[in-house]
């Protein structure tokens, strides 16, 4: 599951240059008892900048917001130059390639979307869900402190998912159900990465069985370049979900 975001504090203009100045201009969190900087030093990094973020604008959608310019063009230039057989797209699931919002309301993760058909196990995974997830949106609190109370959360889920009898059948009318669309673009994507031979790794948190359920139910074909790691479900001859395979897969270090 992912944390909720807030919403940008810019507003994302149609022009590269204006949504450059823009983001220099944004307020940054400093430290407090940091030397404050010198008054030339926008100036002086804007003119540096000027020229790559100009240069850049090609590269970067009407619609979106770059901090470093400059450096986004030396990747964009990097890859080119490597070429495909040097690429490997690396993405992660919930609300990356699937929507944030999607008809009307806040777009279901692959956690989120289950239904156990038990309503007993479903409540106390959502109140699961009502502990937890404030701590992994925390940002007060230690990334070694967070990533043990997700594996905690994650083990109680799973626990639950099994001790409530949770099936494949399960998943499926799940996802059938949900509310869960890809983003636009993601299909002609994987196609073209595909006709090329470049692998795409699905890295992802949530639940390997759900994501490529999704997959099925809501791009109707299989890609053979794509590759799901994530948390996968070991079914019995049944249909039943018996245990998880090796260790939770989190976002955590």
């Amino acid at each position: 599951m992912r944390p909720m975001m807030s919403p940008p504090l810019l507003s994302p203009s149609p022009c590269p240059l204006l949504r450059f100045l823009r983001l220099y201009h944004a307020p940054r969190r400093r430290n407090p008892t940091a030397a404050p900087l010198p008054p030339y030093t926008f100036r002086r990094r804007l003119l540096l900048l000027l020229p790559a973020a100009m240069s850049s604008a090609s590269t970067t959608a009407p619609d979106s917001v770059v901090a470093d310019p400059c450096a986004l063009a030396r990747k964009v230039a990097a890859i080119r130059a490597a070429g495909p057989a040097k690429l490997q797209v690396i993405a992660d699931f919930d609300g990356t390639l699937t929507r944030y919002w999607y008809d009307g309301a806040r777009g279901q993760s692959s956690h989120s979307l289950l239904r156990q058909g038990n309503e007993e196990y479903d409540a106390k995974r959502v109140a699961l869900y009502e502990h937890y997830h404030p701590i992994e949106i925390c940002p007060d609190i230690p990334l070694p402190e967070k990533a043990k109370l997700m594996e905690e959360w994650w083990e109680k889920t799973h626990g639950l998912l099994i001790e409530g009898g949770l099936t494949y059948e399960d998943i499926k009318k799940s996802v059938f159900d949900a509310v869960i669309a890809f983003r636009d673009g993601v299909v002609e994507l994987f196609e073209y990465l595909e006709e090329r031979d470049i692998p795409v790794l699905v890295f992802s948190a949530g639940l390997a069985d759900i994501i490529e359920e999704v997959f099925r139910q809501k791009l109707h074909r299989p890609f053979k370049n794509v590759k799901v790691v994530s948390n996968r479900m070991v079914f019995n001859e049944e249909g039943r979900l018996v245990s998880f395979k090796g260790t939770p897969t989190s976002r955590n270090p």
